[in-house]
């Protein structure tokens, strides 16, 4: 055997400075992220991916790394600009060196990222799917249902720990007008990689009690912006659109709408916003309805007024006509005009009557008058308990006084 005999770390050396000499530069490559991680040092290792052109394929596969002190720098820059985190799946430009190590092997070593390229993949990923909800017919279904006349039974998919779920509830129930919000939350996973999942299970809860509730909520703060690529899915989109209640966004948000925001009936900012739009929306009723009843007041008061006139003018005339008669019709004349005044007297009192009683009565069962009275309202939550048997211990309740309230605990 006359061929040289090298050992496996001389051949491994060879190719090293074959690929040293080789490709001595660097190159800006377009690729895919897979298998992305992060060791205890800093260190990022993944995987840098090309599919064929149906996007089902993969014809090219290569290990890379990012070392800690350059990691530190890119993945904040990447995810600030892109409002997207550094994960498997995502389409990059990014510089890289090829290296050939003797134990390690090949290698991509990744210098620089360029972010632009990334935001142009999501641009284009959003307008397809937009496009395509428009296509199927349901890219504005959800916005053309019609909010019921009074919003207060509030379907909620948050996390139950988030701050924005929390700041949500403090709003409707401190809300300066004192309206009573029931509100059911479906807990719901809101970044990271199970949140598309997450949510579509949470609306699928909801489907089953639909006649209980007048519209969704779907809220999340105090999460990153770059955890909002779950809210650009065509699954969750199609979902939301198509759901029978009204939905309500606001996921913290303020630079640009998601997918789930387009499709949406209202989008709000935050969490705070959408509590704030939900009690205005409750304002604008009442202000109708108080409206409506001033508009009744004066009408009902305007109508006896005008009968009271007519029934004046009737009477002066006549008056003139009796002095045309004989004193035999004047008689008879003056009988049907006592039993004429009597008549429209008994008539408005009858009116006045109707309207004091009916006043009388709205102020009785006011729940204010109610309280005033000794009685007392306990509430649980936002509901009321009307038995006993609706209360387990260690609960908390509140009781309603005329002039204050208690918090218990069940014992």
């Amino acid at each position: 055997m006359n061929e040289q005999i090298l050992s496996l770390y001389d051949l491994n050396s060879a190719i090293k400075n074959a690929v040293k000499g080789c490709l001595p530069d660097m190159y800006w490559i377009r690729t895919e992220t897979s298998d992305v991680r992060e060791n205890q040092n800093g260190h990022c290792y993944l995987e840098f991916i090309q599919k064929d052109d149906s996007n089902r394929n993969i014809i090219a596969r290569g290990r890379a790394s990012v070392w800690a002190n350059t990691y530190r720098i890119l993945k904040p820059y990447f995810e600030s600009e892109t409002s997207q985190p550094f994960v498997s799946g995502i389409k990059v430009l990014v510089l890289v060196s090829v290296e050939f190590h003797e134990l390690y092997g090949f290698s991509l070593n990744v210098h620089n990222i360029d972010p632009s390229y990334t935001l142009g993949d999501q641009a284009r990923n959003r307008a397809l799917i937009l496009k395509q909800l428009e296509e199927e017919g349901v890219l504005t279904l959800n916005k053309e249902l019609q909010l019921p006349y009074v919003v207060n039974r509030i379907a909620v998919i948050s996390s139950p720990t988030a701050a924005g779920y929390e700041d949500f509830c403090n709003q409707l129930e401190n809300n300066k007008s004192g309206f009573v919000f029931y509100t059911k939350l479906f807990p719901a996973i809101m970044q990271g990689e199970r949140t598309e999942e997450s949510i579509l299970l949470a609306l699928d809860k909801i489907n089953q009690y639909i006649d209980l509730f007048d519209a969704v909520v779907i809220i999340r703060g105090g999460g990153a912006s770059s955890e909002l690529s779950s809210f650009d899915s065509y699954l969750l989109a199609t979902s939301s659109a198509q759901f029978p209640l009204p939905i309500i966004t606001g996921i913290g948000h303020e630079r640009d709408d998601t997918v789930l925001d387009i499709v949406a009936h209202t989008r709000c900012k935050t969490p705070t916003a959408v509590a704030e739009f939900l009690i205005a929306k409750n304002e604008s009723v009442e202000n109708e309805l108080l409206f409506l009843q001033e508009q009744i007041s004066y009408k009902t008061t305007q109508l006896l007024q005008n009968e009271a006139i007519r029934i004046n003018n009737l009477t002066t005339h006549f008056s003139y006509l009796l002095k045309e008669q004989t004193k035999e019709q004047l008689s008879e004349l003056a009988k049907i005009t006592i039993r004429l005044k009597t008549a429209s007297s008994h008539l408005l009192k009858e009116h006045e009557h109707a309207l004091a009683v009916k006043a009388q009565y709205l102020e009785l069962v006011s729940p204010e008058n109610i309280l005033k009275k000794g009685y007392t309202l306990t509430l649980k939550g936002n509901a009321i308990v009307k038995s006993a048997v609706d209360l387990t211990k260690g609960e908390q309740i509140t009781t309603l006084f005329s002039d204050g309230k208690v918090i218990s605990t069940i014992g």
